[in-house]
């Protein structure tokens, strides 16, 4: 990888995404903007930066999903052995990232002017360990949302290999549209689309940016090498998106009172 970030999103990189429902983005940060989003998700884990508004999930012990402990408001402990923390938005490192310059020219393309986010969410396979993700889509509604949101924009922090549980993906299967308001794909589900037989393994390098449609069905696997494989999510959206039970709407990155990193 470069030391500089290469990056493009033109008329190939959008037919592939309409057409597979991903696309690869390329490096947006050098790699010492990598290395610091590393060194600062390490030491949220750790606690040496703390945040009391954010949730965090450990990692089960099982590799089982339904076994992992539940996600909650608060650090749980010095440890690297997280699955999950959420609300990343509000660290100003995570937050400069999410707001780059290529990131507000496709969500303008795709969303509009105003853009909020939702789980800016960091997601870990701890080393010899990692918990299974099962055949799922990111789907709205599954969420609570009044809309299904179609972006995700995912980043390695490390090499994302066969070898230690990389994310699978199933190419154009969006275009079925919400298989499951409950994410996850049914037995039945995994039979009638062939997901075993269309499955791709999505190896990333460490830094390299994926566009994924939400309604792209996904999974991932444990993580059996001796070094954790890191990465970074973030769903964005209209800002006017609003959560069904609350009324709330989300964090905006883009356009009207966005959020800004020098305040966080």
């Amino acid at each position: 990888m470069s030391t500089k970030a290469s990056f493009k999103f033109g008329h190939q990189e959008h037919t592939q995404f309409i057409e597979e429902g991903y696309v690869r983005l390329g490096h947006l940060l050098s790699n010492k903007e990598v290395a610091a989003l590393q060194q600062r998700i390490d030491d949220i884990m750790l606690g040496n930066i703390p945040y009391e508004n954010m949730r965090f999930q450990l990692d089960s012990t099982s590799g089982v999903y339904r076994e992992a402990p539940p996600e909650s408001m608060g650090h749980k402990g010095a440890t690297l052995q997280y699955r999950k923390i959420m609300d990343l938005e509000q660290d100003p490192l995570f937050l400069s990232y999410m707001q780059h310059p290529l990131l507000r020219d496709i969500t303008r393309h795709y969303i509009g002017e105003d853009i909020s986010i939702y789980r800016a969410m960091f997601m870990n396979k701890p080393a010899n360990q990692g918990t299974v993700l099962p055949w799922h889509q990111d789907v709205g509604v599954g969420w609570g949302l009044d809309s299904n949101p179609i972006i995700t924009v995912w980043m390695a922090l490390d090499d994302a290999t066969v070898e230690n549980g990389c994310m699978q993906i199933v190419p154009g299967i969006h275009k079925h549209g919400v298989i499951n308001e409950g994410h996850f794909a049914t037995q039945a589900d995994e039979e009638k689309y062939q997901l075993e037989e269309n499955a791709i393994d999505l190896e990333v390098e460490e830094g390299e940016v994926v566009l994924l449609n939400n309604l792209l069905l996904h999974r991932s696997g444990v993580n059996p090498t001796g070094k954790q494989r890191r990465a970074f999510s973030a769903a964005y959206m209209d800002a006017s998106t609003k959560h069904v039970a609350t009324g709330n709407t989300f964090p905006v990155i883009f356009g009207k009172n966005a959020l800004k990193p020098s305040e966080c």
